[in-house]
């Protein structure tokens, strides 16, 4: 109660600002207020229909803000007209998608994230390799992608194979260290129960430990899910073919083309969030048994 006093005066003080300001006030309190009923809601459908309506909202805020501001679209294009750009735009978009994600991205994470899961389980076997080789990882992690990116566009030359070992370089790592965690997951009265029953180390890491570190391979997985993407985009900053989400947007803002930024902006981010919801989907399938999957 004492929120919507708070937010009631908020609006009023908006009103008496601009009107504009307290038109753009109250209809966010009233998507704000109907999104805190349903979250109250304890069916299933309000876990779907809360996000949907405050995306929906923020678009709304959004597309209201400029057209009542009348801001140039130079500086930020509405919603209707980064849709209609996207419409028009289908056949561009989609070569852009397929070279960035399919070939660079995609690829490069299934080379990084298989690297980094062998990398670890050597690891996990060899004490020498746990004490020289996760403080190099660590230190490749920290190198800066806009300084390995060009150096790694030269070395591949400009397709997507150059994309793809940059996304190798920023997946391995995150992939690396929550491989290595979850192997040490297991508790030693769980492995002294394999030893007792004669079990070998790969006996033992099949049937226990890697179904313990799961949680954390996924979690890595993840976290790597949306570095793949921001890493073949970055890449492509640096020397690409004609085609590809971060060249169109390179070639775009130097056109003052922000309809068209915007729509590669949000291609990349649905994309993104779609890759990041397969891997959740499939990690609740391999770990539904982990209290973190119970509802």
């Amino acid at each position: 109660m004492k929120g919507l006093v708070l937010a009631a005066l908020a609006v009023a003080a908006g009103f008496a600002l601009d009107w504009r300001l307290g038109l753009l006030l109250a209809f966010w309190l009233g998507a704000w207020t109907l999104n805190a009923g349903l979250t109250e809601s304890r069916g299933g459908f309000a876990h779907w229909l809360v996000p949907a309506i405050f995306g929906l909202a923020v678009l709304a805020v959004w597309e209201m803000a400029v057209r009542l501001f009348a801001i140039s679209p130079v500086i930020l294009p509405p919603p209707s007209a980064i849709g209609a750009r996207i419409a028009a735009s289908l056949p561009t978009l989609w070569a852009d998608f397929r070279q960035t994600f399919l070939k660079g991205a995609l690829s490069g994470y299934v080379i990084g994230c298989g690297a980094a899961f062998l990398t670890a389980i050597a690891i996990d076997r060899s004490p020498f390799l746990q004490r020289g080789l996760l403080p190099i990882g660590n230190f490749v992690a920290a190198l800066p992608i806009v300084g390995i990116a060009p150096i790694l566009v030269m070395w591949f030359g400009f397709d997507w194979q150059s994309k793809a070992a940059v996304v190798v370089v920023m997946v391995f790592f995150p992939v690396l260290v929550n491989t290595v965690a979850g192997l040490k997951a297991s508790d030693a009265m769980q492995r002294d129960l394999m030893a007792t029953y004669s079990a070998s180390y790969w006996q033992t890491l099949v049937k226990l430990r890697l179904p313990a570190a799961m949680p954390f391979v996924f979690n890595g997985l993840k976290i790597a899910t949306t570095l793949a993407l921001i890493g073949a985009i970055v890449a492509e900053f640096f020397g690409s073919p004609i085609v590809g989400m971060g060249f169109r947007i390179t070639a775009e803002v130097g056109r003052l083309g922000l309809d068209m930024v915007w729509s590669e902006i949000a291609v990349a981010a649905l994309a993104g969030s779609a890759f990041y919801g397969l891997v959740a989907m499939i990690e609740r399938g391999v770990t539904f048994w982990h209290p973190s999957q119970r509802h």
